[in-house]
């Protein structure tokens, strides 16, 4: 890597368009009359100067803008798409994700899911996609702004005749007592908030130099944004589960650790009636029932630090609460709440093993549908054995299956030992079909009752990330203010042998900084730049005006 030497003798950096010593062009854009192009100085950056390793090319795809703007858009219609069908996480499935999809929404629910749409956050391309504009936000920052920083911190007040004379904002005027009117100008440019330095006759005036970086604190709140985001896929951080407890039962809660427990002890549901507020009288004679209250009455326990590795844990109760929309339960940084239900639920079946020919019964047999028994013995030598058993029994492909694991369709193979058949017959019982798939049997298992029960359906959230993604959120809003708000205005004057040369450059609002100048140095012999960047404009227009004419 060879650096470049300017006229003026400074060496600068191979890729520096503006020498930081002079501000002559240097290298091609020296051979032109152009506009200089100010936006990082013109100074060099390693984008535009390294592609040898693959760290170079590396860093080079992912400091290009139109790279980083593809990668969120990409994002963007991802997440636009992810929004076609529920995620996972809030269908309130009742069955696998694949079978769920494909039923409801068809082929095009069955892609939804091969590409892993239905659980779009979690999916590894999403996250991959995710961080690769974190890391080109990092990049993109990082080549612009370090360069960027040390050109302003470090600019040179005189500037060579040529830096300026390729201002958009220039002009000279031949006058007498420059010296005196680079003085006058120093007052009022200070009287106007601008930050003013000379040097051997020459001055820069500046103000506003924070508002260069505002797209960078943008891009310090969007990467702590992404942050928070990807601290969502790390234990720990961010849990959104769902827990369904039937009354009575106990169950873990999910992303604890094992830590706490919950029981439920009663799902309760009030209806609003006409004595509650005749508003609701029309809506209850055309909708019916409309729910007014649904809760559960439960008691968290914490696990006891005693409990011995494989035992059962002791349960220490923390407190009983009721648990209802709106008002959730909360313990340390999780907080539970009232989702859904599920009313007459099919919790246990009692069938009895019965001899088909006499109709004698030889025992009861009572299944817990939740977590069934293997083998169930009714003593004097008969025994039931519960081969397979399919929660949402269909048949697919001519196979019993099972949709989904709740028990909303119960079906049983059963296993039927006896004295007089020691080899055992075969039986299936689904609801109201008893088959003998093995042949005729002379025992059957014939339903007696079933008990039902309610379900509470709970959201378990906990979010770490929220403070992050805040922050980061409101460092990105500082930074639209900074750069949008304000300017980064300079003021170059410069006297030589009787003449006085002024420039003038922002970042941006070249109108307003343009009444700014003319209202400053007003009444006074220190020339006003013109616009040559709206003279050039005008001189296009009249060009092609006369070529047409032509």
């Amino acid at each position: 890597m060879k650096n470049v030497k300017c006229e003026c003798g400074h060496v600068n950096p191979l890729g520096t368009v503006i020498c930081e010593s002079c501000g002559r062009a240097v290298g091609e854009n020296s051979k032109t009359n152009d506009l200089l192009d100010m936006r990082y100085e013109g100074t060099a950056r390693r984008s535009q100067v390294r592609n040898q390793t693959i760290i170079d090319k590396i860093w080079n795809f992912f400091s290009s803008v139109k790279v980083g703007v593809v990668l969120i858009v990409l994002a963007l219609i991802a997440s636009a798409i992810g929004t076609i069908f529920p995620q996972e996480m809030n269908a309130n499935l009742d069955k696998p994700a694949n079978i769920y999809y494909e039923e409801k929404y068809g082929w095009f629910g069955k892609i939804y899911y091969l590409l892993g749409f239905h659980d779009l956050y979690s999916s590894w391309w999403y996250i991959l996609l995710v961080a690769s504009i974190g890391v080109s936000l990092v990049i993109c920052s990082l080549d612009r702004a370090v360069p960027l920083y040390k050109a302003l911190k470090k600019q040179r007040v005189p500037k060579h005749i040529s830096f300026m004379k390729r201002q958009r904002f220039f002009n000279q005027k031949t006058v007498g007592n420059t010296e005196k009117l680079v003085v006058l100008a120093e007052e009022l440019l200070k009287k106007s908030r601008y930050k003013v330095i000379l040097d051997h006759g020459s001055l820069l005036a500046e103000k506003g130099r924070f508002s260069r970086w505002g797209p960078y604190v943008n891009h310090i709140g969007l990467i702590i944004f992404l942050i928070g985001v990807m601290l969502r896929f790390v234990p720990g951080f961010y849990v959104n589960e769902q827990l369904w407890v039937k009354e009575g039962e106990t169950k873990v809660i999910p992303g604890t650790d094992m830590q706490y427990y919950l029981t439920n002890h009663k799902f309760l549901v009030e209806y609003y009636s006409e004595e509650d507020n005749e508003a609701y009288k029309n809506a209850l004679e055309q909708k019916g029932a409309i729910v007014k209250n649904f809760q559960s009455n439960v008691t968290l326990y914490k696990a006891s630090e005693k409990t011995l590795p494989g035992k059962n844990p002791e349960l220490i109760k923390i407190k009983d609460d009721e648990i209802r929309v709106n008002k959730p339960l909360t313990v340390d940084s999780f907080s539970l709440f009232q989702a859904s239900y599920k009313l007459n639920e099919i919790s246990s079946m009692t069938l009895a093993l019965t001899k088909k020919e006499t109709g004698e019964e030889f025992g009861e047999i009572t299944i817990d549908l939740t977590n069934p028994k293997d083998v169930y013995d009714l003593g004097n030598g008969y025994l039931v054995y519960l081969m397979s058993y399919f929660p949402d029994f269909v048949i697919k492909n001519g196979e019993p299956a099972t949709n989904s694991p709740f028990p909303n369709n119960p079906a049983f193979a059963f296993k039927m030992v006896t004295p007089d058949k020691p080899e055992g017959e075969i039986s299936f019982v689904a609801i109201q079909q008893n088959l003998e798939p093995m042949g005729e049997n002379q025992y059957k298992m014939a339903f007696k009752n079933a008990d039902f029960v309610n379900y509470t359906g709970l959201i378990v959230r906990k979010d770490l990330t929220l403070p992050i993604i805040a922050i980061g959120g409101a460092i990105f809003l500082i930074g639209v203010a900074q750069g949008s708000f304000w300017q980064h205005r300079r003021i170059w004057i410069k006297e030589d042998n009787g003449d006085l040369f002024i420039a003038g450059h922002t970042n941006k609002n070249w109108y307003g900084f343009m009444r700014e100048i003319e209202k400053i140095f007003a009444g006074t012999e220190i020339p006003i730049p013109k616009d040559q960047g709206l003279e050039k404009e005008k001189k296009d227009t009249t060009n092609q005006g006369v070529d047409s004419v032509g």
